[in-house]
């Protein structure tokens, strides 16, 4: 008997996405060329480039906030790339998104529990159970006890981000698209945040796109990484491999340009980046 391989939960296959010219009589922008990714069951699949790399459209692609010019994409054996209205909401129970700041992402006039209870209630839950996996959520993320009836700018970003991501899981979605979600905060706050996002998958077996400018970030959180630039994949791979010996000078140069704590390193990381780029450096 032939063994049959299952299907990748998330598959882009050529994607393209362009926009309209701002000048008259200019090309349309094509703000992705060609662009093919999987992520499997469970598995975080780290996109990395710098801004104007085209990794926030490709994240917007898929969760259908942009239009797609050619290409598909399927999710859990399911062509997606152009649902629209009610059978694109039907979806969000599992797609989710994290959004990059937990400032503007949580309604600053709701509570906690009501801005938890509205996925919940949109999905059907009766207000007992609604309330009762806010508490779960709550507790998942490592809120502090009374958080439900308290208002966003009571919290730290950190803790906002927590709500953030408790109000994605809210649904136990398959797939979080995590759009630089950690890139607003500070360093010892994004330690924390991207812990629980590996404790997260493990509990629950939620796969990840996780999008960041941040080779360091990446290397944490993924199994494989996928490397932008120019509305293209330029490489791709293990996590390990990419973000450790990249075999693309692009990706050598993210690996460069990422901040580490020594002082020597990072004085020696910016020659090595400065003669990569093609400019003299001390």
């Amino acid at each position: 008997m032939t063994a049959t391989t299952a299907a990748p939960l998330l598959e882009v296959s050529a994607l393209d996405v362009s926009y309209p010219a701002k000048g008259f009589r200019a090309p349309p922008f094509r703000a992705l060329r060609d662009v093919s990714i999987r992520i499997e069951r469970g598995e975080t699949l780290g996109l990395v480039g710098e801004s104007g790399s085209g990794k926030s459209t490709l994240g917007k692609a898929i969760l259908g906030l942009t239009p797609v010019a050619s290409g598909t994409v399927r999710f859990d054996g399911r062509d997606i790339t152009h649902l629209k209205g009610r059978a694109r909401r039907a979806l969000s129970r599992d797609i989710q998104v994290v959004f990059q700041d937990p400032y503007s992402s949580l309604n600053p006039a709701m509570t906690v529990e009501a801005i938890l209870a509205e996925p919940l209630r949109a999905a059907g839950a009766s207000g007992p159970d609604a309330s009762k996996r806010i508490r779960a959520l709550l507790d998942q993320v490592n809120m502090p006890a009374g958080s439900s009836a308290r208002y966003p700018g009571e919290f730290s970003g950190g803790q906002r981000q927590r709500v953030a991501i408790a109000r994605a899981l809210a649904l136990e979605p398959k797939l979080i698209v995590c759009d630089e979600p950690v890139s607003a905060l500070d360093l010892s706050t994004q330690a924390r945040v991207l812990d629980l996002f590996v404790d997260l998958q493990r509990q629950t077996g939620v796969a990840y796109l996780f999008v960041t400018h941040d080779l360091g970030v990446v290397r944490y959180v993924s199994h494989r990484v996928a490397v932008m630039y120019g509305g293209e994949i330029v490489e791709s791979g293990d996590a390990d491999r990419v973000t450790s010996t990249p075999a693309e000078p692009y990706t050598r140069k993210l690996l460069l340009a990422s901040p580490v704590p020594d002082p020597v390193e990072q004085a020696e990381r910016r020659r090595q980046y400065a003669t990569l780029a093609g400019r003299a450096g001390p």
